[in-house]
């Protein structure tokens, strides 16, 4: 097995900590049952997207959510 070394910020170090089951569980397994967000494939995908941020049977969405959602699709799709 190969390995990376990666640089962490305190605070993400600390949270990366925190979510260690057990004083043995290593950071590779923490990383591995994380639950990673995946990019909407369809407009359906999306909306439930949306639904799960800002709360089902939501009618509107105001410009800063929108916003928000937007900026969070920018990053998704500059990190693939």
């Amino acid at each position: 097995m190969s390995f990376k070394t990666i640089s962490l910020s305190e605070d993400a170090y600390k949270i990366l900590k925190r979510a260690k089951r057990s004083p043995k569980e290593s950071f590779t397994e923490v990383v591995r049952r994380a639950a990673w967000e995946e990019p909407a494939e369809t407009m359906g995908d999306a909306l439930d997207s949306l639904e799960a941020e800002f709360g089902r049977g939501k009618t509107n969405v105001t410009a800063e959510e929108l916003e928000t959602s937007r900026r969070l699709h920018a990053a998704r799709k500059s990190s693939r």
